[in-house]
């Protein structure tokens, strides 16, 4: 009786340990506990750090002497009759506060165009993995059914074979659909494992996720079509696409960049006042004190130089990133395309039919109207095809979200 209640106890902590959530559900949870994102959120706020950091001018100096030792009255220390001070404070020149300001704030830019391609490379996974993970779930259910009656069937044939009314090659013949049967079981756990890891570490959620998809929606889902032909994707993917945007953000920065170097040689003026109780040619006189730099030669010289091969580099970036996007842009509407068109051939009511055979093929073996061998050459054709049909179906969600993540606007109907 213990050991009844302990596995309902087990069975129970089992179906508590899995969570129903649609795809929605899924990306709330990831946009809330996801570390990645969350971490990459603090560059956005060190950019604001170093934009009010750049902003703040040196503190102003302020010096002082007193006397140490007076040689006339043979005193030291006097400080009652010879002592002064000085503030001084750096004046910078040729706009280098302005630049360096400029150049922090497209810094921030440049974090938030990382942080929007994060969000889409990690949304992008976690709808890969949640489609996945459905598709996976129906495999298995699929095969676990015919997993089911081909064990009854395997159990009948070895008690018949072993009172000689049927062939050893028989049970053979069945248990080698059975081994591969269970081969596919053990392939499609594993895969089943690793994509409820992945959502559990892009959600932040614990338990396993159970993809809450019904057959009307993933039929819905399966014939979306772009908006647009692949001349209008490629354009969307290069007004909104994170990634190449940062490249040409890189430039407008690097330009920036490139001038605050150059204002770097411009020499800064150290802007004064000085009182002196008695050593200058006044009596507690105050004096306006001004200093410069004297500009022999561009001490930035270098910097300068390599902040403009930089504008070169970064100019080159952004022209292959942009060939290299355009191209993605195109094999992937290819493939969605392709694939789009290979699953539309199949009618449902193909798939219909398929079901209809395979039902038809599970009662006439019962009732003895086709042959062992008939049989096994159907179930062997019909397990390829289930698993190929999931596979296709899958294929087209992913390559579907592949566009997505390129042109990152929405481009399904």
């Amino acid at each position: 009786m213990n050991k009844i209640a302990g596995l309902f106890v087990v069975i129970s902590s089992i179906l508590t340990a899995q969570q129903q959530m649609s795809l929605l559900d899924c990306e709330n949870a990831f946009q809330r506990n996801n570390l990645q994102l969350l971490a990459e959120q603090y560059n956005i706020n060190i950019a604001d750090a170093d934009i009010l950091q750049a902003k703040i001018w040196e503190l102003p100096q302020l010096s002082g002497y007193v006397n140490g030792y007076n040689p006339e009255n043979r005193k030291v220390f006097n400080v009652g009759k010879a002592k002064g001070f000085e503030v001084t404070q750096l004046i910078y020149m040729g706009g280098k506060k302005k630049n360096e300001i400029a150049f922090a704030k497209s810094n921030k830019e440049l974090a938030q165009l990382q942080f929007s391609q994060l969000l889409v490379e990690l949304r992008m996974q976690l709808h890969t993995n949640y489609y996945n993970l459905y598709y996976e779930k129906l495999k298995l259910e699929n095969t676990n059914k015919q997993l089911g009656y081909m064990n009854d069937l395997l159990k009948a044939y070895k008690i018949q074979s072993a009172k000689g009314n049927v062939s050893l090659k028989d049970e053979v013949r069945l248990q080698s659909i059975v081994i591969q049967l269970n081969n596919d079981k053990v392939g499609i756990n594993r895969n089943i494992l690793e994509f409820e890891q992945n959502l559990k570490v892009l959600t932040g959620i614990t338990e396993s996720i159970e993809p809450q998809i019904s057959e009307s929606e993933a039929r819905k889902i399966l014939a979306l079509q772009p908006f647009d032909e692949e001349d209008e994707l490629k354009r969307k993917a290069l007004e909104n696409n994170a990634d190449y945007l940062f490249n040409l953000k890189l430039i407008e920065n690097s330009k920036l960049y490139a001038q605050w170097q150059k204002s770097l040689n411009v020499p800064d003026l150290n802007l004064g006042a000085e009182y002196d109780q008695a050593s200058g040619t006044f009596n507690n006189e105050i004096n306006l004190k001004v200093g410069i730099p004297i500009p022999l030669w561009k001490s930035n010289r270098g910097n300068v130089e390599k902040a403009n091969y930089a504008i070169l580099q970064n100019q080159r970036n952004a022209d292959f990133q942009k060939l290299n996007l355009e191209t993605k842009v195109q094999s992937a509407f290819q493939i969605w395309r392709n694939q789009y068109d290979q699953l539309a051939e199949i009618k449902s009511k193909d798939l219909d039919n398929l079901d209809l055979v395979y039902n038809g093929m599970l009662k006439n073996f019962r009732n003895g109207n086709i042959s062992l061998i008939e049989f096994t050459d159907f179930m062997e054709s019909y397990r390829q095809t289930a698993l190929q049909i999931y596979d296709m179906k899958n294929d087209l969600i992913q390559s579907a979200e592949q566009l997505n993540q390129l042109v990152q606007t929405k481009i399904f109907y």
